[in-house]
């Protein structure tokens, strides 16, 4: 039997590639073409594969954000029902720390078996505590590290207690499992308990475990190189080459590229259409998440500034970029007083981009219960006027 003649390689312009990437992440198209926004918070998750956490609440925390900048004013207690009420997610390492979809639970178990096998901490486990909360949880149900016994042993950050530490491993080794966050404590249970029963398992190996991250990976980017989609879930590059034949996508070439590319096969039969979200983003948003791939696809650096010294700062502690025509076309630094918006720093593309960021922050301002928006320094002061009115005629 002849041999079937391999595929040939997709082509991709920037512009076609930067379609697919922001279709895949959830900001391109209504209907039909976005389901993961019809099925709501639980569906973005779905989609993106997902969420980092992060303690910056400026706004909102960032795992609500997320949701945010895809579905507009969902209320924030939706958000958090949606991740924890039911059993639907769970918390995990994955980018960094994530909420992750419950289903994804066996696709860790590589990593759960790395952190068994080599553990790396930077804090002393005292003899018995494991066991003990354990134990505990095991007789009085879900309970934070303070009702444990503790999380600090000082008011240092970085001090945990003996009964922190532990617990902490127990979710490395799954063993735990944090099923809400309250006051932005982790709330520890037994993965027993709150993991379904068919899949609380280890049963996958570590290549089918990574094919599965590498694949869903490449579906969530929407097209992506090799750094990009071994990135999203922190896998290892040659982790990476042992299941991209298996995975499912496939190479394509994107113009101005200087790397080779994936990218899922269905996404590629239809050609990205509908309306672009405008909306304020999150620095821990996915669609941003590596500085170089925001670089090559939106010509658009970013980078986080809260642990730069102020004076050091150029666009601010928590800049948000802002996404609209699906280009990045500004920033804004967003503080709030009381029920007043404030946006300390802004700067924009060029004039076109004063109707979107004003109706970005109007947005904004709605969800967050504010009913006023303050302009402080904008970089280029002859856009403050203009910026001022196209705000007061959304407000």
């Amino acid at each position: 039997m002849t041999p079937a003649a391999p595929r040939p390689q997709t082509a991709l312009s920037a512009a076609e590639a930067r379609r697919l990437v922001l279709r895949a992440q959830g900001f391109l198209g209504t209907g039909t073409s976005a389901p993961a926004r019809r099925a709501g918070v639980r569906g973005v998750l779905r989609h993106l594969g997902a969420v980092q956490l992060d303690t910056i609440s400026v706004l909102a925390r960032s795992h609500e954000l997320v949701p945010y900048a895809r579905l507009g004013a969902v209320g924030r207690t939706t958000v958090e029902h949606a991740y924890w009420k039911d059993a639907h997610a769970f918390e995990y390492w994955s980018h960094a720390a994530c909420v992750l979809p419950v289903e994804e639970w066996p696709h860790f178990a590589f990593r759960r078996r790395a952190y068994r096998a080599h553990p790396h901490w930077g804090h002393d486990l005292p003899a018995g505590a494991y066991e003990q909360v354990i134990k505990q949880l095991r007789a009085e149900g879900p309970l934070t590290a303070t009702e444990l016994g503790g999380a600090k042993r000082t008011s240092a950050w970085w001090d945990w207690s003996g009964t922190k530490v532990a617990a902490e491993r127990a979710l490395m080794y799954g063993e735990v499992v944090c099923v809400e966050r309250r006051g932005w404590k982790r709330v520890y249970d037994l993965a027993e308990r709150a993991i379904p029963a068919g899949l609380l398992h280890d049963d996958l190996d570590d290549r089918e475990c990574l094919r599965r991250l590498v694949g869903l990976a490449g579906r969530s980017l929407g097209v992506g190189t090799r750094a990009d989609i071994a990135d999203y879930h922190r896998l290892r590059r040659e982790e990476f080459d042992a299941v991209i034949a298996d995975s499912g996508l496939v190479p394509v070439a994107v113009e101005g590229w200087d790397k080779p590319a994936w990218a899922d096969p269905a996404a590629l039969e239809t050609v990205p259409r509908g309306r672009h979200r405008t909306t304020l983003l999150s620095p821990f948003d996915s669609l941003i998440w590596e500085r170089a791939r925001t670089e090559r696809i939106f010509g658009f650096t970013h980078r986080l500034e809260a642990y730069v010294p102020k004076v050091k700062r150029i666009h601010g502690y928590f800049a948000m970029p802002i996404l609209a025509g699906g280009q990045l076309v500004g920033r804004v630094d967003p503080a709030r007083e009381g029920r007043v918006l404030v946006a300390r720093q802004i700067s924009l593309a060029g004039p076109k981009a004063v109707p979107a960021a004003a109706q970005a922050l109007a947005e904004a301002a709605g969800w967050v219960d504010c009913t006023d928006v303050r302009l402080e320094r904008v970089d280029a002061p002859e856009l403050r006027a203009p910026l001022a009115a196209a705000l007061a005629a959304l407000l």
